[in-house]
């Protein structure tokens, strides 16, 4: 149940800890986890409802409870196929079984290589069941990466889609010298005729132009290996709270990898945040879910999420805008989770295909920072409530989303979800809170926040404190209890002794006209300690005119805010696939002493 106090019920806006923490049933029924256990879901004799606490429940045991309230529902539309709960948990079950006989064992890391398809729900659901923990791996990676994180992890199994076993093959045969296990997936079924044929010619151009390592160690075809399983699935006893679940690689925009290790409790309980914020909307809702499964917004919002709700996931292994739109007009999904660069791209293309949307009734955003012109003009399109959110991997990831049932408001990440605490701090000193509309680092409380990162205890323990996740991010909280961002701690700029925070100034550059997009850093100066350096891309056909826009800055922005140096770019800004600058390459740009910068682009999985 939604909080109806917007400062979530604190009663004092001057409390420097913001506590969501609305007291909801906290026990799950002896009669449930017995039926988590089970190994085939029966069908309720009363109206089906969704869990009532996240405490206790394997990852597994959503798609199980869902099976159960809701067998016959379609919970996954994928290309021409279908499958429903009952169906999509019994191979879960099989899945578990024939990993199970292939050696997995319990606390096993087992990656999945795979976009958005079916065999990622499966997968996951089996890995859980079998004891196993989720490496989810992202096809946007190149294989050193993806050799490293198998190697740091002591990943011994991989379930890949076949198009992608080149990402497998390091050049020193790893999977080899690590007796490495790989099964293959094929899309191949799922897909019309004539897209068969196109799957089937690049599988075979593929195979044929490479020589890749992972045929010493590939047993076979995952669907094969399931139709052979010669056992039951044995039932592992799980510790929710304190076994892993979720591995995922996570560099951010800083450069620096990190393994972050997501609990079955901390899954459980985001994909159970976010339900209740819904006002626990269980089984009429369909979920477009084309944000990727591997990042933990895809698997907490949409993957997670939708198993929580009943929802029908309408799936779809990558973004693209003129397909996107169309799932939506044939599906017609209620829900969508999306980062603002598919909004920005899905508006272009609706602006010379004008294509009502009236399906959508709730638009979440995040990832990144969503202009409100970008929400104003897609509501144009559709009747969706348009809502930010915020989050970040270390804590599964949602803390905020926007209020569901009141009007849209922007410029905000909106409030806590329910059990989580938030602190605004001092950047450099953590143990003093910062007053209402005071500028600080926010730091989260609640069962969302990571076990750690992975192998690193020293990273772990200077972002966890006495439960308290450290996010980076500056951030104000609003008398009303609403929180926005204003930008990254280690972005902040500081001149001549002036906080300068980098989202304000963008927002005013982006204001000019025929500006399309900016972004600014900080470069050092002898005198005033850094200055504010602005990279500018115009639109097509427009050049910058650097007088004009200092003119501009000069009205709209204190004197220590105003860019002293501007730069055109003729290429995009470097951007990571959720959006987010990567501030870091255009610091190397300028450190590189170049007077003139098109815009290095960004690696799409940092």
């Amino acid at each position: 149940m939604l909080n109806s106090n917007p400062s979530g019920g604190d009663g004092n806006a001057r409390s420097p800890i913001h506590d969501e923490s609305v007291h909801h049933d906290t026990a799950i029924a002896s009669q449930m986890m017995d039926a988590l256990r089970q190994s085939s879901p029966k069908r309720s004799s009363v109206r089906a409802s969704g869990l009532s606490s996240y405490r206790n429940v394997p990852c597994f045991g959503v798609l199980q409870h869902a099976a159960e309230q809701l067998p016959d529902r379609v919970a996954v539309q994928y290309g021409e196929t279908q499958f429903t709960f009952r169906d999509l948990n019994a191979d879960s079950i099989r899945c578990a079984a024939m990993l199970q006989r292939l050696g997995v064992r319990p606390g096993d890391r087992v990656a999945i290589l795979l976009p958005n398809v079916p065999e990622f729900a499966i997968a996951a659901n089996g890995i859980w069941r079998a004891g196993g923990v989720v490496l989810a791996l992202s096809p946007l990676m190149v294989s050193s990466e993806i050799s490293a994180m198998l190697k740091s992890t002591r990943c011994r199994f991989v379930i890949a889609l076949d198009l992608l076993t080149s990402l497998l093959d390091d050049g020193a045969k790893s999977n080899a010298k690590q007796n490495r296990t790989t099964l293959l997936v094929s899309i191949r079924k799922h897909l019309a005729a004539h897209e068969q044929i196109g799957y089937l010619l690049k599988r075979g151009y593929q195979w044929f132009s490479q020589r890749s390592n992972t045929a010493e160690n590939t047993i076979g075809w995952f669907w094969e290996q399931m139709d052979e399983i010669d056992r039951a699935w044995q039932p592992i006893n799980i510790d929710p709270a304190g076994d892993p679940a979720f591995i995922l690689p996570t560099g951010g925009t800083t450069g620096q990898p990190k393994a972050v290790t997501l609990s079955h409790t901390n899954l459980v309980a985001n994909a159970w945040q976010q339900y209740v914020w819904t006002k626990r909307s269980f089984g009429i809702e369909k979920m477009l879910a084309v944000l990727p499964f591997f990042h933990s917004y895809g698997m907490s919002a949409t993957l997670m999420g939708g198993a929580m709700m009943g929802a029908t996931l309408v799936m779809h292994h990558r973004f693209n805008t003129a397909q996107v739109i169309r799932l939506i007009e044939t599906h017609q999904p209620s829900v969508m989770h999306a980062v603002p660069a598919m909004l920005v791209a899905m508006n272009a293309h609706l602006a010379s295909h004008p294509t009502r949307l009236d399906s959508l009734r709730w638009v979440i955003s995040g990832g990144a920072s969503l202009d409100p012109a970008t929400a104003i003009e897609f509501g144009k399109h559709s009747n969706a409530l348009i809502v930010e959110g915020f989050g970040l991997s270390e804590a599964s990831p949602v803390t905020h989303v926007g209020h569901l049932f009141r009007p849209a408001r922007y410029g905000v990440i909106g409030l806590p979800l329910p059990h989580t605490k938030c602190r605004i701090v001092d950047p450099n000193d953590l143990s003093i809170d910062m007053p209402v509309g005071a500028v600080g680092e926010l730091a989260i409380k609640g069962p969302q926040v990571m076990l750690g990162y992975w192998g690193d205890a020293t990273a772990t323990r200077e972002a966890i404190q006495d439960g308290w996740l450290y996010t980076g991010d500056l951030a104000v909280r609003h008398p009303d209890g609403y929180y926005s961002i204003v930008g990254r701690k280690k972005d902040l700029i500081i001149t001549s002794g002036f906080n300068v925070y980098p989202k304000e100034v963008e927002a005013k550059l982006k204001d000019f006209a025929g500006v399309r997009d900016a972004a600014v850093i900080g470069e050092k100066d002898p005198q005033r300690g850094e200055i504010v350096s602005a990279y500018v891309v115009m639109e097509p056909g427009e050049e910058m005119d650097e007088a004009a826009l200092r003119a501009h800055c000069e009205k709209s922005l204190s004197k220590h805010k105003r860019p002293r140096k501007y730069t055109a770019c003729s290429n995009d800004l470097p951007r990571n696939f959720l959006g987010k600058v990567i501030r870091r390459k255009l610091r190397e740009a300028s450190e590189s002493a170049e007077s003139s910068v098109a815009a290095p682009g960004g690696s799409q999985d940092e």
